[in-house]
């Protein structure tokens, strides 16, 4: 029993009433290769909950022409009281990941949505990916989460949010070459900051991407390669010669950073961190590092590999994990068998607990450590919560109380519940 409200407390957002006895029915195994293949589960009423956002389904131009900022509508006469404004972009989004969250059946998917998501973190409120970040997560992320590395560092590397994120759209071999997303892809997404590479490494992967760009930020908002723009100079990364032309130069290094040792190792860090404890075991990381090379990346089966392990159900481990806000308030929901359209309230409370969502300037994402979350300040937003949320005080959020307000507060606002 207490092996698969482990495994719930890990892979999922939280237990909701009659969970556990499900899972004992399927057995844990199978439940969670039903989790690693979620394209087998029906999550209908999951989809329904969303009908109601209609920008998680726009292109970034339909984005752009919908929601304009207060400045733009005046320059084309738009009365303000028929404009949309990219603030409703970023509402829609978050209700969309609190929604999925609570409600979706895909629960190991919607994990790791959020885990990758934040390891290749964009700021929303920066300038244009304010209509960038939506497509951003619908097309670069969620399709990638549980494949193959190299088609998720792809995918980001060739979406218009990241590369206006990461200023890669004004990198020229005319204008001048902009070294940031260089930088961070090797130190962040793939190599991690011991990953041995050097300053040369960040020019030579900085010319390689010069010409990945953007189609009119302010009005498309596409991922385009512009050859003109593009250095076609020999390029020397990690000792391998690149000379493929074109946009191939830049193919060529993501196909480089996604079969390092280095990253290996590092993505087997951070998914260990996720998953078993914030200081990862070393034979954990290195076995799972091997996973990663012999399945050229694949992360359901890394993501096996670390739930099968005798680390992730060690009695030291069980438990060891605190919440980040996000996952608090949503297991919160869940363990009242609560319901949740996402409406602003949600967020916000989230967001005065520390974790303001799509909101996290350094690309670094936030940090997957428990000593990070738990301020005294931190903490008593988490019981102002919990009060709000057994009183039934949050607009769009309903659960069920079926024991005394005073038991269930008590219950949320304690250090158990805090952990994972």
């Amino acid at each position: 029993m207490q092996d698969i409200k482990h495994l719930l407390n890990r892979i999922t957002f939280g237990a909701r009433p009659g969970d556990v006895e499900r899972v004992q029915d399927v057995g844990p195994e199978k439940y969670l290769e039903q989790q690693l293949h979620p394209e087998r589960i029906a999550d209908d009423s999951a989809e329904e909950r969303l009908a109601h956002l209609p920008s998680i389904r726009m292109t970034p131009a339909e984005l752009i022409q919908r929601y304009r900022p207060l400045q733009q509508a005046r320059a084309l006469q738009v009365r303000p009281m028929l404009l949309d404004t990219p603030q409703e972009i970023l509402l829609e989004l978050q209700a969309q990941k609190l929604i999925r969250a609570v409600h979706s059946q895909h629960q190991l998917q919607e994990v790791m949505t959020d885990f990758w998501f934040n390891h290749f973190n964009v700021f929303w409120g920066k300038n244009a990916d304010r209509w960038l970040t939506t497509t951003y997560e619908m097309n670069a992320i969620r399709p990638h989460v549980l494949g193959k590395f190299k088609d998720l560092l792809m995918a980001t590397a060739k979406n218009a949010a990241m590369l206006f994120y990461l200023d890669n759209h004004l990198s020229s071999s005319i204008r001048g070459i902009n070294e940031n997303y260089a930088r961070e892809l090797m130190e962040l997404h793939t190599l991690g900051v011991d990953g041995r590479y050097t300053q040369k490494d960040v020019q030579e992967v900085a010319r390689a991407f010069t010409g990945w760009t953007i189609e009119r930020p302010q009005f498309s908002g596409e991922f385009i390669f512009r050859l003109r723009m593009h250095d076609s100079g020999e390029k020397v990364v990690l000792g391998h010669k690149i000379d493929s032309g074109g946009i191939h130069d830049g193919e060529a290094v993501i196909d480089i950073l996604a079969r390092h040792p280095s990253t290996a190792r590092f993505i087997a860090t951070k998914l260990v961190r996720r998953f078993v404890s914030d200081e990862p075991p070393s034979s954990l990381v290195k076995h799972i590092s091997d996973v990663y090379r012999k399945s050229d990346g694949d992360v359901r089966e890394m993501l096996h590999a670390i739930v099968r392990s005798k680390k992730f159900n060690s009695s030291e481990t069980i438990g060891a994990k605190t919440k980040t806000p996000f996952e608090y308030v949503v297991s919160a929901i869940r363990t009242l068998d609560g319901t949740t359209d996402g409406a602003g309230a949600l967020a916000q409370f989230i967001a005065r607990m520390g974790q303001p969502l799509y909101r996290c300037q350094p690309p670094a994402g936030y940090p997957d450590r428990g000593d990070h979350w738990m301020s005294n300040g931190a903490v008593l937003e988490r019981l102002n919560f919990a009060v709000a949320l057994a009183g039934n005080r949050i607009p769009g959020t309903v659960v069920r109380v079926e024991e005394p307000i005073k038991s269930v507060i008590a219950k949320l606002g304690s250090p158990e519940f805090q952990k994972r």
